[in-house]
């Protein structure tokens, strides 16, 4: 088969599953990974027979994408804060409204002007901690998962990055685990914020693939977990600190309450879409 004919196959299968315009960009991409053609390149030469082992590849990754498989996993990796991560369904394909989480903390360590201690509750493939830590050299950071698994990514991402993380597996929602850790300047994180009975209403590329540890909490108990960071944060977190946490849209005014409920000052942001998906607690009054 021709380049042009296998492009043309891989949007007309992508169209029956996922909007025309995402369909074009995931097969793109896709060319560009699998077989390094851009679509500037397959213009000029749209009748390039493409080698036996680049058409099987193609293929093969058409044939996961048709059982709705995430491109990212498919390549096994994931761009985040202009860097490339290693990913797997251990851990959450990162989110571009994350990397605004990350801008925060930045923004907050570049203006303290020495060494701060931060700590990533739910690291994942560790792209919160690797991308500060990329940016501010000077910052100490710890980051915990409850997966081992999630770890092994992390960790090999952050030698890939080149970055000191001190990883640990730790599960947050144990309060006797808390005794292993530090006084942190900066409280950062992504956590499980989904309830249950929202699954139906996932895409199935999520539902059947990404990590459901790291995506939902139970229906009688959505605020779990930022319900532990803020007494977490009442022995841990350091006089001038601050917590930054990514939250479900409709369910950052109940965490900014349960903030300011135990004696934070709390502050709801919105994401690049208009949403309320980022929490600002600072010290408690």
């Amino acid at each position: 088969m021709t380049a042009i004919e296998i492009y043309r196959m891989y949007l007309d299968e992508l169209i029956t599953i996922y909007p025309k315009s995402e369909a074009e960009n995931i097969r793109n991409r896709a060319f560009e990974s699998l077989a390094s053609i851009s679509r500037s390149e397959l213009i000029k030469n749209p009748t390039s027979i493409l080698s036996n082992e680049i058409n099987e590849a193609l293929l093969k990754g058409l044939a996961q994408l048709k059982q709705q498989k995430p491109l990212q996993y498919i390549l096994g990796e994931s761009w985040f804060y202009k860097l490339p991560f290693k990913v797997s369904p251990a851990v959450l394909i990162p989110r571009p409204e994350t990397e605004e989480l990350v801008e925060l903390a930045i923004d907050f360590l570049e203006k303290q002007g020495i060494e701060k201690k931060v700590l990533d509750i739910g690291t994942g493939s560790g792209c919160i901690p690797i991308s500060i830590k990329k940016s501010i050299e000077g910052s100490n950071i710890t980051s915990i998962d409850i997966s081992a698994d999630a770890l092994t990514i992390a960790i090999e991402n952050a030698l890939t990055h080149a970055t000191e993380i001190n990883f640990l597996q730790c599960d947050f929602l144990e309060e006797k685990n808390w005794e292993h850790l530090d006084k942190y300047d900066v409280i950062i994180s992504n956590p499980p914020y989904i309830p249950e009975e929202e699954k139906k209403l996932l895409d199935k590329n999520v539902i059947l693939y990404e990590p459901h540890l790291a995506l939902f909490v139970e229906d009688k108990h959505p605020l779990i977990f930022y319900k532990k960071i803020a007494d977490f944060g009442k022995t841990h977190l350091e006089k001038n600190g601050i917590i930054l946490l990514e939250t479900h849209e409709n369910y950052a005014d109940k965490v900014a309450d349960l903030f300011n409920n135990k004696g934070y000052l709390s502050t709801i942001k919105k994401d690049m879409y208009d949403k309320k998906r980022m929490v600002i607690a600072t010290h408690c009054r």
